[in-house]
């Protein structure tokens, strides 16, 4: 984020399943899961390397033995540019996260969450394609909790901008919960269309699960909106 700069983007996830996959990432039928979260991710450029960023909503969901209904978690952190070229950056970014209700995030398997510490690392490039402006970007991350499993995550977006105010999303999120004898593992698609409307920004897309062991199979809508000032 340039210094001065900032962005938020309220958005709504909602993830619904009704499968799950078992131990060997067979897929079986389970009791009907749902969550739903609404959420105000916000940054602001402190300085030319340096980013300061937050995210704090509301969430409720559940399953036919548990649910809740709430404040969801709290993420507070800063990111820093290690490395940058006119095309390629990488960063770095190291927060906190504050328990909320639910999860402490919707790519998660888990059903709870629980305060800890996160730290990622970032890269991305960007150019052209058929003389459109493309970018890609990889982020791997740990999150330490202090009662359930940490986690590892990788997450990957590729982009490309086909006309004018319009840009088309593929992303991917990947994650592990370091837990033996059996580690939960997921990995789910995301794809989503972003239309420019003057000084705003809307996003519409579709998120599901594709593989996974001990996770549930969601599906669901992401809609956003975006603004920067």
């Amino acid at each position: 984020m340039d210094k001065g700069k900032t962005q938020l983007i309220l958005k709504y996830e909602g993830e619904t399943a009704r499968e799950a996959f078992d131990a060997n990432g067979i897929v079986e039928p389970v009791s009907r899961q749902h969550d739903q979260s609404l959420s105000l991710f916000v940054e602001h450029g402190l300085t030319d390397r340096i980013t300061l960023q937050g995210k704090f909503g509301w969430t409720r969901g559940g399953d036919a033995f548990n649910s809740y209904n709430g404040a969801g978690p709290i993420d507070v952190g800063a990111r820093y540019v290690v490395f940058r070229t006119s095309r390629s950056v990488v960063s770095i970014y190291a927060g906190g996260v504050l328990a909320g209700e639910g999860p402490n995030t919707a790519h998660s398997a888990r059903k709870t969450g629980d305060p800890g510490v996160e730290v990622r690392l970032l890269a991305g490039r960007s150019g052209t394609l058929w003389r459109r402006h493309v970018f890609g970007e990889v982020q791997l991350a740990q999150l330490t909790s202090r009662k359930l499993p940490d986690e590892t995550r990788v997450e990957t977006t590729i982009g490309i901008e086909p006309h004018r105010r319009w840009l088309l999303l593929a992303q991917t999120y990947a994650g592990r919960e370091d837990r033996q004898p059996l580690a939960p593992l997921w990995l789910k698609s995301e794809w989503s269309v972003i239309h420019d409307v003057g000084p705003w920004r809307l996003q519409a897309g579709w998120r599901a699960a594709q593989i996974g062991v001990e996770s549930p199979v969601t599906r669901g809508p992401v809609l956003a909106l975006w603004r920067t000032f």
